[in-house]
């Protein structure tokens, strides 16, 4: 796991903890664009240049809070083993969604969009954020498959494309919610999607004909 270089002196924990609090909770209430470094040191009671000195940019303060985060609460991020691969599965998405809701979602909505034109942001989102995520679901996935309560009918980095695009496709468009509710109906298309025994029951799609069939079909 990466994480933004300490620059300067040791930092307090304390306010280490308040200036990644008041990033996520300004940048969920007022949107990443409106996020500054000064209301970020405001909110958490420190002096801008204390800020600056622990991280050059905004977006540095908020991969550092998504990854302290997801540390913080790895128990509902990464549950025990349940005895119930599915159970696991709708814990992690349940969770996940909850913090996107109500606490990382414009952060990572932010982040996402300013990663397309830079690289290196890029890479640290995927290896601090979304990487684990990823890892983490998946990493159930194929647990269930090796007990058998699933069967990788379609590739499972493919089903967790499916679980977490949803995620993000709502989260950009806002045309529903990323909630407790969407966490139960992926589990319930993921139990479907590798269902045990699914490859055979599927039937392949047909692709379609083209011109060039039609005509060696009429020779």
């Amino acid at each position: 796991m990466e994480a933004t270089p300490v620059r300067g002196r040791p930092r307090s924990e304390t306010a280490r903890r308040a200036v990644l609090d008041a990033a996520l909770e300004l940048c969920q209430s007022g949107g990443y664009r409106a996020l500054t470094m000064k209301a970020i040191a405001e909110t958490a009671g420190v002096g801008r240049q204390t800020v600056y000195r622990w991280w050059p940019a905004k977006q540095d303060v908020l991969i550092d809070a998504l990854r302290d985060l997801r540390l913080r609460r790895a128990e509902q991020l990464d549950p025990d083993d349940s005895g119930d691969t599915l159970t696991d599965v709708r814990t992690l998405l349940t969770a996940t969604f909850a913090l996107a809701n109500s606490l990382t979602g414009q952060a990572l909505v932010g982040l996402m969009a300013e990663a397309q034109h830079d690289p290196e942001l890029s890479h640290r989102l995927q290896s601090t954020v979304i990487g684990p995520r990823r890892q983490a679901l998946r990493a159930l996935l194929a647990r269930g498959v090796a007990r058998g309560e699933l069967e990788d009918t379609v590739p499972l980095d493919l089903a967790v494309d499916f679980a977490f695009g949803t995620m993000w496709y709502r989260l950009i468009s806002r045309h529903a919610a990323v909630d407790t509710g969407l966490a139960e109906q992926i589990t319930t298309a993921l139990a479907t999607l590798l269902r045990p025994g699914g490859a055979t029951a599927a039937r392949p799609v047909p692709a379609p004909e083209t011109a060039a069939d039609r005509r060696g079909g009429a020779g």
